[in-house]
């Protein structure tokens, strides 16, 4: 039996899920007649004619509560219309995560998630849903911004996805669908120093840059405070210089930082404060699962914790 592609699309109540779907639905990737199965989780202003789907081979199922998207429901969806792929309209307050790592029915896969996200609501949802907007980020591949216009501060919606997950990709839409592009943005440090100083309220612009723009970094030398992390069983001669990091809300703060390579990685000790000046190269690391950056330490100099040491991504 071939693998049942599982396509999930999750954002918040009008976020532009349903049209999305629609438009994909009606290209020619997978206009083909072949058997779709929508699992439809929320309904909003748009609506599905599910007759005209119905004769193009497309059957949806609606699912009213979170507790119904049970392995045994899913499993009486695959014997009952045998899918050749499904689409999932997710409900943007349920657990993403939880159905993603849930016991699918054999053969389904889920092989990508997408986020919608209304640009012009998205504020109101950062300040008061912050915690929610995190796990959706984390457990997503791509996320669409539409109807955004260029007043809005749209280099800090993408730090604030960027900041929970570095591998999610980004899209900007306009009012109409357009795509626009932002441009890098402009650190607020220089970087054509023979050593780029990186304060302390700017570490964390700094670990989301050095990370999306190599090209701006690979071969420079960089200067920053950062508290030792050396994890068990990592690489001889190697330790972590970071800053606790708030990706968002009080309650989820985690460590982040890159590996830094020295010969005196043995005479450190954890939660140390280090002057770090290294030089950034950019290489295959398997605690990266990829390729990113590897610092080379030039020097070392114990000095006194920061007086903030929370790092923030806005």
């Amino acid at each position: 039996m071939l693998e049942v592609p599982v396509y999930m699309i999750t954002g918040f109540l009008e976020s532009g899920k349903t049209t999305f779907i629609q438009e994909v639905l009606a290209s020619p990737d997978f206009a083909d007649g072949e058997k779709t199965l929508l699992l439809l989780c929320e309904e909003g202003e748009v609506e599905y004619d599910e007759k005209e789907y119905s004769r193009h081979n497309i059957e949806i199922m609606t699912v009213e509560n979170e507790e119904d998207l049970t392995p045994e429901f899913l499993e009486r969806c695959q014997k009952y219309y045998k899918p050749y792929r499904v689409f999932v309209e997710f409900n943007g307050m349920w657990d993403a995560k939880k159905f993603a790592e849930s016991r699918l029915p054999r053969h389904w896969e889920v092989v990508q998630v997408i986020t919608l996200v209304d640009a012009g609501t998205f504020g109101v949802y950062l300040n008061n849903m912050r915690s929610i907007l995190s796990n959706i980020f984390a457990n997503t591949e791509l996320v669409i911004f539409n109807r955004c216009s260029l007043d809005m501060d749209l280099q800090m919606y993408r730090r604030s996805v960027k900041a929970v997950n570095q591998q999610a990709m980004l899209s900007f839409e306009d009012e109409e669908g357009n795509p626009l592009e932002l441009g890098k943005e402009q650190p607020p440090y220089d970087l054509n120093a023979d050593i780029i100083d990186i304060d302390d309220v700017d570490f964390g612009l700094w670990y989301l840059d050095v990370a999306d723009t190599p090209e701006r970094y690979d071969g420079k030398t960089v200067r920053f405070k950062g508290k030792v992390m050396i994890p068990r069983k990592f690489p001889s001669n190697s330790f972590i210089p970071g800053r606790n990091a708030m990706t968002c809300c009080a309650d989820d703060i985690r460590f982040i930082g890159y590996i830094c390579k020295s010969k005196y990685t043995d005479k450190l000790k954890q939660k140390q404060w280090l002057e770090i000046t290294a030089e950034v190269k950019y290489e295959y690391v398997p605690e990266y699962r990829g390729e990113g950056p590897v610092l080379y330490a030039k020097h070392l100099k114990s000095v006194e914790p920061p007086t903030e040491d929370l790092v923030y991504f806005n």
